[in-house]
Formats: structure tokens, C-alpha cells, sequence
């Protein structure tokens, strides 16, 4: 155990986060997602939604900041009748952390599919909402941080 560091973070996210570059990004993939296939590196995280861990990696995960939107969700398949409440939930979350009022870029399904296999690693998790995806862009730490 260490002080500061959420608990529902395993340790294997912890080191692949600890890795990672400015500009680098990390994909919280939910359940449908084809993370194995898609991934050059892969952590488990099975027993958990994205919004719990979203939460608990943006204390630890600085956002870059040099671009307009850290943060990106597939946007829904045309025709497809859902409207994904979760990403309001990740709005909330990195409004807190960005300061912005918009954080999240909208990809179409087959682009986020492309840049999911160059992101550094895919978090699969067990949120069940489709279209529940997210990636997040590093940023950089700075010295009063």
C-alpha cells in the first residue's frame, strides 16, 4: 500500500501509467470492446467501470494540456438509437481536472478502433454501456505539481 495512491488502481496500471510520455495515450476500453486484439500492452481490470477508474486515474494522471480535447469517446454508430449518458459523467470528472468545459473529442467507431492499437496500453474494464470507451492523451508534469 502506498499514501495518496487509489486503492483501485492495480499495480500493473500504476507502472504502465509510471511509462508512459507526454502525448502518449491510454484507452479504458469497456467490456465489448476487442481490446485483446487491438493492444501492445494490455491491463486487466475486469471488475471495474470506467467511471470509477477514470476518477481514481485523474488523480494520479496529468491531462495534456497542449491539446484542445484530452480525452475521446467513439461516437455512436450511425442509426444506432443509444445516447451514451456515461460520457457525461467523464465530462464532470475532467472538467474538474481541466478546467475546460469541453474535454471530450468525438471519433467515429473505425478511427478510434486505428488509434486504440497506437495507444501505449488498453485497460480492459467490465463497464457494460456501449459506446463506454475513452481514451486520455499524458500530459506533462510541471515542478510546482
Amino acid at each position: 500500500m502506498l499514501l495518496g495512491i487509489p486503492n483501485i488502481l492495480p499495480p500493473d496500471l500504476l507502472k504502465v501509467m509510471f511509462e508512459m510520455g507526454h502525448g502518449d495515450e491510454l484507452v479504458l476500453a469497456d467490456a465489448n470492446f476487442p481490446a485483446a486484439s487491438h493492444a501492445q500492452r494490455i491491463v486487466r481490470c475486469d471488475g471495474h467501470g470506467i467511471v470509477e477508474l477514470l476518477e481514481a486515474i485523474v488523480k494520479v494522471l496529468p491531462l495534456d494540456d497542449y491539446v484542445e480535447k484530452p480525452a475521446s469517446v467513439m461516437a455512436v454508430v450511425s442509426g444506432d438509437p443509444i445516447l451514451p449518458s456515461i460520457w457525461e459523467s467523464y465530462e464532470a470528472i475532467l472538467k474538474k481536472k481541466t478546467n475546460l468545459s469541453a474535454s471530450l473529442e468525438s471519433l467515429e467507431r473505425f478511427s478510434f478502433y486505428e488509434r486504440s492499437r497506437s495507444a501505449y496500453a488498453i485497460v480492459a474494464t467490465g463497464e457494460r454501456t456501449q459506446y463506454g470507451n475513452l481514451i486520455l492523451k499524458k500530459g506533462v508534469i510541471r515542478e510546482h505539481e
